[in-house]
C-alpha cells in the first residue's frame, strides 16, 4: 500500500509507518489528498510530524487550505486557518479562493465559521482587480462623497478617461480630459507614446488632470508635462497647457499655505507651480531618490499629521515593481525611508496577481485610508493580454505613523468591502467627441470619420486611407478586453466595396501587432478574411469561395479562451453559425508579445474600415461583447 492510498483510505497507522520508514515519500500531493479526506488526525499528523511544507501549490496554484474547502470538515478548515496560518483570502491563479469554493459548494459549517470568524458575510467582499482591462497608473482625488479617478489612454482618443465611485468599487467612466481632437497632439505618436501616468486633484473649486505627453524619440525633447482643468469633474476640460519639464509621472500637491508644486520623477523632483497650475516659476529639485533605488517615479505627496508623506513607485513596471514611502517634517528637508518597505509589492512570482506598484492613496469621508494601484495578470508565458489594470487595498497607519498596506501581505484577491454597494447616478454615455464613454479610436478621428447613433446602437465608419499598420491608419472604433474568455460580435452591413478594401473586427493592441476578420474585395468579389499583423509580417487566409451574390449583412463573432480566437460568421442573420478559423495563440496582443517601442497598453476589441484610395462607409449594427 502506498501512502496516497493509505490516506484516501484514511489509515493513519499505515501512514505513519510508511513515513517513518521514508520520511522523504511525502509530498504536496500526499497533503493535498489528507485535506481533502477531512480528517483531522491526518491533516495533523503531516503538518507536525512529516518534512512537509505548507508553502506548497498545485499547478492551478492552489494551496492545502483550497483542497480543505471541498472537505467540508469545518475542523480541518480551523486547524489550518488558526493554528496553521493559511489564509482563506489567497487566490489561485484565477483568484479564486478557498472561501470562494467553500461558498460554490455549499460547505455550510465551514462559511458560518469563516463569517463569524472574520466578521463579515460572502456578500461583504470585493473582488481585484476593481478595474478590469486596460486601466494602467491610477490616480484617484475624493470631494464630499464622490471618488474620481484617472488612468492613462497613451495614444488613444479620447485622452484620460475619468471614472467616477461611490464606493470605490464600482466604476464607470464619465468623462475624458481631451476630447477635442485638435489638442490631442497625438497625430504622429507610436503606439505606447502620448499620455501617460495622469493625475487628479481638486483646488478651490477646480478639478486639475496632469500627465505626461511622451513624443516619440525623436531629439531634443522627448517628454512635457500637460495640464488641464474644468469646474466639472466630467468636464469640459481647458484646452492643455504643456510644461517644458523633462521626466514622467507628473502629479499635482497644494500645500497648506496655498503653494501649488509638481512632482515627477527621476526619483521625486519638485517645483513650484503658479496659482493657475500651469507655470512653472521655480527650478526643479530632487526631494528623494527613492527607497529600493531603481526606476523611481510616480511621485504622490502627502500632509498628514505634520508630516509630508513621499509616495513612489520603483522597480520598473515588470515584475520588481512596488510601492515605497518616505517622510519628512519639511516640504523640502530630508526625507526618511519607510522601515516597512516596499509597503506594497508581490513577493510571489507565481500568485495571479503581479507588478503591483504606481499607487495613490485616498483618505475616506470618516478618515478610512486606501490605495488604489495597478497590477498585471499573466497567463501562458508570462502574457498579460488585459493589460496593467486597478486595484485597490485598504491602508492602515502604524503605531510609529506609516502607511501599510494590506497589512504588508501584498495584493489582495477577496478584501472587505469599503461600502455598500452604490454605483453612482451615472452620467450620459456619450463623449463629447460622439463616442460611448467606453470606447477610443487609436489616436483621433476627423468630424465625421466616425458616427454613433445611440438609439439604434448604430456605428457608421469612414474607411481609413491608411492601413491598421500605419500610424495614419484611422477609424478603428475599439472597446477594452475585460477579461480572458470573451464572445465579441456584431453585424456588418456589407456596403460596395472597391478592389482590397476590407472591413470588420479586430483583436488590437497597436499598429504593430493586430488581428483582422472581416470582407475583403478581390477580382470584383467579396471574400471572408482573417489576418495576423506581427511586426512586419502579415498571416493572411482568404476565403475559398466569395460571399453569395445578394447577401446584405454578415454577423461576425470572435471567441475568446485566453490566448486563443475562434472566429465565426453568420450570413444575413441566419442562426447557423459556420467557422472560418481558429487562432491558436494570439500572444502578440501583449505588452509582453513582441519587443517593438513602448508597449504598455492592453488588448482590445472593435470596428475598422480601409479604403485604401477610394471612398467607403461601412455600417456597424448590433454589436455585442460578454464575459
Amino acid at each position: 500500500m502506498d501512502l496516497l492510498q493509505a490516506i484516501a483510505e484514511k489509515n493513519i497507522d499505515r501512514v505513519k509507518s510508511i513515513l517513518v520508514d521514508n520520511p522523504n515519500l511525502v509530498s504536496k500531493e500526499a497533503l493535498f489528498s489528507a485535506a481533502e479526506t477531512g480528517n483531522l488526525e491526518l491533516v495533523r499528523y503531516l503538518v507536525e510530524y512529516s518534512r512537509i511544507s505548507l508553502n506548497e501549490f498545485d499547478d492551478h496554484h492552489r494551496n492545502v487550505l483550497h483542497y480543505a474547502a471541498k472537505c467540508g470538515s469545518v475542523d480541518v478548515f480551523r486547524y489550518l486557518v488558526e493554528k496553521c496560518g493559511m489564509d482563506p483570502f489567497e487566490g489561485d491563479q484565477s483568484l479564486k479562493t478557498s472561501w470562494d469554493i467553500v461558498h460554490e459548494t455549499g460547505a455550510k459549517e465551514i462559511e458560518e465559521y469563516l463569517e463569524e470568524h472574520y466578521g463579515h458575510k460572502y456578500e461583504d467582499y470585493y473582488r481585484n482587480p476593481v478595474r478590469t482591462g486596460f486601466f494602467p497608473d491610477p490616480s484617484i482625488c475624493r470631494v464630499g462623497d464622490d471618488y474620481y479617478m484617472v488612468n492613462s489612454s497613451f495614444i488613444f482618443f479620447p485622452c484620460i478617461p475619468i471614472s467616477h465611485s461611490r464606493d470605490l468599487i464600482h466604476w464607470e467612466i464619465i468623462g475624458h480630459a481631451i476630447t477635442n481632437p485638435d489638442w490631442a497632439y497625438l497625430d504622429e505618436l507610436e503606439g505606447g507614446r502620448g499620455y501617460w501616468a495622469p493625475d487628479i486633484s481638486f483646488y478651490e473649486g477646480k478639478f486639475y488632470i496632469t500627465a505626461t505627453y511622451r513624443l516619440n524619440d525623436v531629439p531634443p525633447v522627448y517628454r512635457r508635462q500637460m495640464v488641464v482643468s474644468s469646474d466639472k469633474p466630467q468636464g469640459p476640460y481647458s484646452k492643455p497647457v504643456f510644461i517644458d519639464e523633462d521626466g514622467i509621472d507628473p502629479s499635482i500637491f497644494n500645500d497648506d499655505d496655498g503653494k501649488r508644486y509638481m512632482l515627477l520623477n527621476r526619483g521625486a523632483r519638485i517645483f513650484e507651480l503658479d496659482k493657475t497650475g500651469t507655470k512653472k516659476i521655480s527650478e526643479a529639485q530632487l526631494l528623494f531618490y527613492g527607497d529600493h533605488k531603481r526606476a523611481p517615479e510616480g511621485p504622490h505627496l502627502y500632509k498628514k499629521d505634520g508630516y509630508y508623506y513621499l509616495l513612489e513607485a520603483e522597480g520598473g513596471t515588470g515584475p520588481g515593481h512596488r510601492v515605497t514611502v518616505s517622510r519628512s517634517k519639511e516640504l523640502f528637508g530630508n526625507y526618511e525611508p519607510c522601515p516597512y518597505n516596499p509597503i506594497m509589492r508581490q513577493e510571489d512570482p507565481d500568485a495571479a496577481l503581479q507588478r503591483c506598484g504606481h499607487g495613490d492613496l485616498v483618505e475616506t469621508q470618516d478618515g478610512r485610508w486606501y490605495m488604489v494601484y495597478l497590477c498585471g495578470r499573466s497567463i501562458g508565458k508570462g502574457y498579460s493580454i488585459l493589460g496593467r489594470e486597478t486595484a485597490l487595498d485598504p491602508v492602515t497607519w502604524t503605531a510609529d505613523g506609516w502607511p501599510i498596506v494590506n497589512n504588508l501581505k501584498g495584493p489582495s484577491a477577496m478584501q472587505v468591502k469599503p461600502y455598500a454597494d452604490s454605483m453612482g447616478e451615472g452620467q450620459s454615455g456619450i463623449s463629447e467627441c460622439g463616442l460611448p464613454f467606453d470606447y477610443m479610436t487609436p489616436r483621433p478621428f476627423k468630424k465625421g470619420d466616425v458616427l454613433y447613433d445611440e438609439e439604434t446602437g448604430t456605428f457608421l465608419v469612414k474607411g481609413s486611407r491608411a492601413p491598421l499598420s500605419s500610424v495614419d491608419g484611422r477609424n478603428i472604433v475599439l472597446r477594452r478586453q475585460t477579461a480572458f474568455s470573451f464572445v465579441y460580435e456584431v453585424t456588418l452591413v456589407i456596403p460596395e466595396m472597391s478592389e482590397s478594401q476590407s472591413a470588420g473586427i479586430t483583436g488590437y493592441y497597436d499598429e504593430n501587432t493586430y488581428l483582422e476578420f472581416g470582407i475583403t474585395s478581390r477580382v470584383g468579389k467579396l471574400y471572408l478574411y482573417s489576418n495576423e499583423h506581427i511586426g512586419d509580417e502579415d498571416s493572411y487566409e482568404i476565403a475559398q469561395e466569395a460571399i453569395p451574390f445578394g447577401t446584405k449583412s454578415v454577423r461576425l463573432k470572435m471567441t475568446a479562451d485566453y490566448l486563443e480566437r475562434k472566429l465565426s460568421y453568420y450570413i444575413d442573420g441566419s442562426d447557423s453559425e459556420r467557422l472560418f478559423t481558429t487562432l491558436d495563440n494570439v500572444y502578440y496582443l501583449c505588452d509582453e508579445g513582441i519587443k517593438r517601442g513602448k508597449r504598455f497598453t492592453g488588448a482590445l476589441v472593435g470596428m475598422y474600415a480601409f479604403a485604401g484610395e477610394d471612398d467607403l462607409i461601412v455600417k456597424f449594427t448590433k454589436e455585442w461583447y460578454s464575459f
